[in-house]
């Protein structure tokens, strides 16, 4: 399997890179960003762009893939709706869109938010935008759409993009994984639901934490 990652120089989008790279299923790893991982790895190429809205200028290379894994994103914390919307709802969907009409036959996983309101009406900010960008998604032409969202997620080895938080809390990572199994998921349970996904597909479009687990087996 040949899949495409974003955000691959982010905490979720890093992590999901090292288990495909680490994966023998997947054969070949394209990273769309606006810069480069810094990763060397001869399943590994990389695509850099300023503006993601240019794909459709990259038609030809993105046809070959079986899936994208759209790990990118932005933290709410000090944002509006309406710029929160413009860097999650319009940052998405017009790179999903482009990208459904360059290869329908794609499997399209989108790295959303435990919590995220699929109603769009609840009271947290955040989580209407980010709910209202799973709908849409589940509207475009792939051959499927899946809307993961975990809470708290493990870091795997060899990850360099990992803000103190988490490593603080990785130290205290068992305690919190038996005490908490439905908000926290380890980065390589992440990786391989997605690559499972993409290959057998899965029962339901959106993926709470109990289902990311599940879906690594």
């Amino acid at each position: 399997m040949k899949v495409i990652i974003t955000g691959a120089t982010g905490l979720v989008g890093e992590g999901v890179l090292l288990v495909c790279l680490n994966n023998p299923e997947v054969t070949e790893v394209l990273t769309v960003s606006r810069k480069s991982s810094e990763r060397k790895n001869n399943k590994l190429k990389e695509l850099i762009i300023k503006d993601f809205s240019e794909i459709n200028n990259y038609s030809t290379e993105l046809k070959e893939y079986d899936a994208c894994f759209f790990c990118a994103g932005v933290s709410s914390v000090g944002e509006t709706e309406e710029s929160f919307t413009r860097k999650t709802y319009d940052f998405v969907l017009p790179f999903a869109e482009i990208l459904s009409q360059i290869n329908k036959t794609m499997t399209f996983i989108y790295v959303s938010g435990n919590r995220t309101d699929s109603t769009e009406k609840g009271k947290v900010m955040w989580a209407r935008v980010k709910g209202r960008t799973e709908n849409a998604l589940l509207k475009l032409p792939f051959k499927a759409v899946y809307n993961f969202r975990p809470g708290f997620m493990k870091p795997v080895k060899g990850q360099k993009n990992v803000r103190f938080i988490y490593r603080f809390f990785e130290a205290l990572s068992p305690v919190w994984y038996f005490l908490f199994p439905d908000w926290i998921c380890t980065m390589e349970e992440v990786g391989l639901s997605m690559i499972h996904c993409a290959e057998n597909g899965y029962k339901s479009a959106v993926l709470e934490v109990k289902d990311i687990k599940e879906a690594t087996r």
